[in-house]
């Protein structure tokens, strides 16, 4: 039986600084050899869990037509709403479980197994990031923590980890948390106000995160000539 039985992609975002790529199709859609970005997550994330959501917007009906064939369970249209209406006006607002969170742009090894383990380990907390080491060239928010209690993020400062865009939560003890919220800054700042965002202690093995075709053709590259780490542009 699986440990958590939901995930959700968050696919809905134009991809504006991977263009021209994404003047044709949504940034999910773009191929990383012979797959796109959201079938290869799909792929992964259905080893550990049954039911796969998905977020569309930019070039919704392409993208739905996409991953519908993937096997997806539902797939959610949040266009003109920010990355986290989806926990308090879609379906998903009624489910009292952990769900997995990630991005359609992660290409990740980290077994979600373990992640669940840490998750239930830290008392299964409304919401929990998973942390990564930072990339050279990869922008992200930074965590600091005491004890795995989430007490800011912020881009300004370095830490030793940021956010890998992998999270798990429980929409409906957000929802009792955070009230009806559109992004997850503010979601995330609720829950730092009453120490509610915890910070996992597994991390991946392996991360990358695509935000420019440079990147894209990096990681290709280095992908082709058998590289052992993810190299960042």
């Amino acid at each position: 039986m699986p440990l958590i039985e939901h995930a959700i992609i968050l696919a809905a975002g134009r991809g504006a600084r991977m263009m021209p790529l994404t003047s044709y199709v949504p940034k999910p859609m773009v191929k990383v050899g012979e797959k796109t970005l959201i079938e290869r997550g799909i792929g992964q994330i259905k080893r550990y869990v049954p039911r796969v959501h998905v977020t569309v917007g930019y070039k919704a009906d392409l993208l739905a037509s996409h991953v519908v064939p993937l096997g997806v369970d539902s797939v959610f249209n949040t266009a003109g709403h920010g990355n986290a209406w989806w926990i308090f006006q879609t379906l998903l607002r009624h489910l009292d479980a952990p769900v997995f969170v990630l991005t359609c742009d992660n290409i990740t090894d980290i077994d979600l197994d373990d992640v669940a383990r840490d998750y239930f380990d830290l008392g299964a907390p409304p919401c929990m990031v998973v942390p990564v080491k930072p990339l050279e060239g990869l922008e992200g928010d930074y965590i600091f923590h005491r004890d795995q209690i989430v007490h800011d993020l912020r881009r300004d400062k370095p830490a030793p980890t940021y956010c890998s865009g992998i999270q798990v939560l429980n929409p409906v003890a957000v929802r009792k948390i955070t009230g009806d919220q559109d992004d997850f800054g503010m979601v995330w700042n609720k829950l730092m106000q009453e120490q509610k965002l915890l910070c996992g202690k597994i991390e991946p093995r392996r991360w990358f995160v695509f935000d420019t075709p440079a990147q894209l053709a990096a990681y290709t590259d280095a992908a082709q000539e058998g590289a052992e780490t993810l190299i960042a542009a």
